[in-house]
């Protein structure tokens, strides 16, 4: 018992790391979703379609988010990126 608390303690603690690095990371890369984003609107005004492809890379960077948030509440234990590799995508592009 005194074994499993000390993990869950180790857990928490390392946290704070996971949350600085993860945190670094997947602001900087928000900028770049930010600029994506705002390429594809107006991709969207002029054409009338949006661009798959950075439609699909702005939903990595929402699915890595979320992960993310689930470790820093607590809900898992599964690490974000970059400390595991990239989650699948929880939803897809529709038209």
């Amino acid at each position: 018992m005194a074994n499993k608390k000390m993990s869950g303690r180790k857990e928490a603690w390392m946290r704070i790391f996971v949350g600085i690095i993860s945190g670094i990371v997947l602001s900087v890369w928000k900028v770049f979703i930010q600029v994506l984003a705002v390429i594809n609107w107006i991709y969207a005004i002029f054409t009338g379609k949006r661009l798959k492809d950075l439609a699909n890379l702005c939903e990595i960077w929402n699915t890595q988010t979320y992960v993310f948030l689930r470790y820093m509440t607590f809900v898992t234990n599964e690490r974000p990126f970059p400390f595991e590799s990239l989650t699948e995508n929880f939803s897809k592009f529709k038209k």
